[in-house]
């Protein structure tokens, strides 16, 4: 852990992450739980729930889990809800669930793209708009988890490029509308991540594919989760409390700079055809 802002920077705060049971997320619910603040994670899958909720308590403070589907409101709203009234109105709120699969456009169904569409961008309405009604207005900061494909084209991310398209262009509306009530929200796009769970069961590049991108970074390495977790701990602190609206690129200028969107090696990445994978 990196002891930038010091300790306790979110003493007393009440943090909802959705998507927190694994990878950057998960990262994300330890470095809350480590400066502080009361947690609770949400995810699809019941067993990672538990585990998540097991290692969080052994850090410190008050945690609780619940088991959703994000595509599901009422369900978000009763976790939401069940958060302030357990651990108080609530302060930061990350929206961090995704699907994701490789395949061309014409190789995937429509249930296929609707799927991405619904977890990333739908989700991300869900978790943001459950959990206005239980935040603590003024001072509440949102946080969703976007990605490069926001603003840079792939080839076989499609319905990931305009997911996260619609997930950037939420975030400033939400920034807009939300502001005056002194509601902060910004967004995330995490570069090539090292051991991420998309990396690693989504994309799978060969070792010369992820030698290429790391050639091509400015900063010349890829990131940690750790890494995410500082930025999203910036982001919720009073550091960034003039903050709203932007999204923060944590990619080690990878978004300037990797070449090649305009082409792809399907021998690359494990293409799909027409089925997918989501989470």
């Amino acid at each position: 852990m990196t002891n930038t802002y010091g300790s306790d920077v979110l003493a007393g705060k009440v943090a909802f992450v959705a998507g927190g049971t694994r990878g950057m997320n998960l990262e994300i619910a330890r470095r809350y739980a480590q400066q502080g603040a009361k947690v609770a994670v949400l995810s699809r899958n019941q067993e990672r729930v538990d585990a998540a909720v097991a290692e969080l308590k052994e850090i410190g403070g008050e945690v609780l889990g619940f088991s959703a589907d994000v595509r599901d409101y009422d369900a978000i709203d009763v976790a939401t809800r069940a958060t302030a009234e357990q651990l108080g109105p609530i302060d930061l709120v990350v929206a961090g669930q995704a699907g994701n699969f490789y395949a061309p456009a014409n190789g995937m169904s429509a249930n296929g793209f609707k799927a991405v569409i619904d977890i990333d961008l739908l989700g991300t309405f869900n978790v943001f708009r459950a959990a206005y009604d239980v935040i603590n207005k003024p001072g509440a900061s949102m946080i969703a988890i976007t990605a490069p494909e926001a603003v840079r084209p792939l080839n076989f991310q499609a319905h990931v490029c305009a997911a996260k398209a619609g997930v950037n262009m939420l975030i400033k509306v939400l920034a807009l509308e939300w502001g005056p009530e002194g509601i902060r929200i910004n967004g995330i796009s995490p570069g090539p991540i090292e051991g991420s769970w998309g990396m690693d069961n989504v994309a799978t590049p060969t070792q010369e594919m992820k030698d290429r991108v790391t050639e091509a970074m400015p900063l010349r390495r890829w990131g940690t989760n750790t890494d995410i977790a500082d930025s999203a701990l910036f982001l919720s602190s009073d550091a960034a409390s003039y903050v709203t609206g932007t999204i923060l690129d944590t990619d080690g200028g990878a978004v300037i700079s990797i070449p090649g969107t305009d082409k792809a090696d399907p021998d690359d990445v494990r293409v799909k055809g027409r089925g997918h994978k989501v989470e």
